[in-house]
């Protein structure tokens, strides 16, 4: 399946560790992580943001301006429409990943990110129409093979990010990786 390099339309970093509260409660507020994962196509005005999400555009403009101020978006271009200066936003990182927390309160923020329980909501209506498509596989593997295996899966999540766009339907890719207490088999030999 080819790909396409050059999404998003902007140069960004590879990936940003995030541990700054501020930071945690964008991540989990939703209009907030809906417009971080929208300039992962292409860079966008605060005008075609509020048009995406539906919601006014000096909401939009408020929230665009906080993700600013707190280092999950920049402006990557400007553009000169008439006597203003259009401003083009991006992420500054491809992967926003959660890093190691200090406080209990940051823990609790973070725990409140679960992209698996959005997925879940968001896929209910094509489970409904028989037109979705998951797996769930569960392997008792050593924790340095889970460090190498969610290595590969990031890689496959940006290919997923960066196929070329068209249609009209937007399709979710979910992954998650996460410690269980389904049953194994023993060891041989025990």
């Amino acid at each position: 399946m080819p790909v396409n390099d050059s999404l998003p339309d902007y140069e960004l970093g590879d990936m940003l560790v995030v541990t700054a509260p501020e930071q945690l409660r964008a991540l989990a507020d939703p209009l907030r992580s809906t417009l971080l994962e929208l300039v992962l196509e292409r860079a966008a005005t605060v005008s075609e943001l509020a048009v995406a999400v539906g919601r006014p555009k000096g909401t939009v403009a408020y929230h665009v301006n906080h993700l600013v101020a707190i280092g999950l978006f920049k402006v990557v271009r400007t553009h000169k429409v008439r006597a203003i200066e259009e401003r083009y936003y991006g992420r500054v990182a491809r992967t926003l990943y959660v890093g190691v927390l200090s406080s209990p309160e940051d823990r609790r923020l973070a725990a409140g990110i679960n992209g698996l329980a959005t997925a879940a909501a968001e896929s209910a209506a094509a489970h409904a129409a028989d037109d979705l498509r998951c797996t769930l596989v569960h392997a008792r593997i050593p924790r340095e093979d889970v460090r190498a295996f969610w290595a590969e899966v990031q890689a496959l999540a940006r290919r997923f990010a960066q196929i070329p766009r068209a249609g009209d339907q937007v399709y979710g890719f979910a992954a998650g990786l996460y410690p269980t207490d389904a049953p194994a088999l023993p060891d041989p030999g025990d």
